[in-house]
């Protein structure tokens, strides 16, 4: 973090995705004294990725609190917790072991409103990296974006860069439904431009709204997560061919923002969905049937096309890993292919 406190108001530092993490937690947990973190090694060892660096410390075995491995049993607790009132956020690992708690996910967290008639709210938060890291295999690298965006009851959120991460997980904190929120351990070390605003206690990222990082005219840019850096790069390569691609960062895949996509798709005229996901039932296909069926379909001047992950479980190997995950040269391939350059 490069900023001081004798910076002017608008000042902009340098605050890397996992600081920005740390941040919204610790604003939180002080702001409101329902909040707690669990999981596995968020307390004495500062978190698997230390984005809860320092919280033990300062709040104490009641507000961040170690848990066994045992994912079913302590989202289990968390639900229960946020039941009865409290505001839990729950940390996974990583998301690929949120599969031994879907149960309570989906179950527990996301029906009980209806179920109850409004009466029971689960105010809890999920919480920890989603998709492909680097090297580690099939059973640790999937994007769960599209199974938790099938579900109603949820909200699910995956942030790109510092603003996101922060906003977000305030917003996510402070909602009274369950969130699911996937993060990119890749991105925990990034650094990203903060504005003093963003970097304020009450600064917050509304829930199901996107935002157009870099406005364009020939083409639109769909993305979520890590792959939105992947379109800005392409992008850059693409604007020195003359093309300029519009770039949207989802930031939120339930409740999806199809304005945005579509007021998009209707300036361009064409469109391109990246995600590191796998292709079926993926977010791109979401994004690409409701333009299909929605008012920016007449607008379009070619078919929309889905830059996705390949479909496979991911490879161990590294030069195989690379080609299983969406490069900027895969998403310059299809502008061009759409664009029929």
């Amino acid at each position: 973090r490069t900023g001081s406190p004798l910076s002017p108001p608008d000042a902009v530092s340098q605050v890397t995705v996992r600081d920005a993490l740390n941040q919204a937690l610790d604003e939180e947990l002080e702001r409101d004294e329902r909040v707690f973190l669990l999981g596995e090694e968020v307390a004495q060892y500062d978190g698997a990725y230390k984005i809860s660096r320092g919280l033990w410390k300062k709040y104490g075995d009641k507000r961040v609190i170690d848990t066994p491995i045992s994912e079913m049993g302590f989202a289990g607790i968390a639900v229960g917790a946020a039941m009865a009132g409290l505001r839990p956020v729950c940390e996974f690992m990583t998301f690929n072991f949120s599969m031994q708690a879907i149960d309570q996910v989906i179950n527990s967290a996301a029906k009980s409103c209806y179920m109850s008639a409004g009466s029971i709210s689960v105010p809890i938060v999920f919480r920890g990296p989603n998709g492909a890291s680097a090297g580690v295999a099939a059973q640790h690298s999937q994007c769960f974006a599209a199974w938790y965006g099938h579900c109603p009851g949820l909200k699910v959120v995956s942030p790109w860069s510092s603003e996101d991460a922060k906003g977000l997980l305030k917003a996510s904190i402070r909602d009274d439904n369950p969130v699911v929120m996937l993060e990119n351990e890749l991105l925990y070390g990034v650094p990203f431009e903060m504005s003093e605003q963003a970097q304020s206690k009450e600064f917050v990222i509304p829930i199901g709204k996107a935002k157009i990082e870099k406005p364009g005219t020939h083409v639109t840019l769909v993305a979520h997560s890590r792959p939105v850096g992947h379109c800005l790069e392409a992008a850059a390569v693409l604007s020195k061919e003359g093309v300029e691609c519009e770039v949207i960062n989802l930031r939120t895949i339930r409740p999806m923002d199809m304005e945005t996509v579509e007021a998009s798709v209707v300036k361009t005229n064409h469109l391109v969905t990246v995600e590191g996901g796998w292709p079926q039932f993926g977010v791109g296909a979401e994004i690409c049937a409701r333009i299909m069926e929605g008012p920016a379909f007449n607008y379009l001047d070619a078919p929309a096309v889905r830059v996705t992950g390949a479909d496979i479980p991911m490879p161990y190997a590294k030069i195989l890993e690379d080609n299983s995950l969406p490069q900027v040269k895969d998403i310059v391939f299809a502008v061009k292919k759409t664009l029929n350059m």
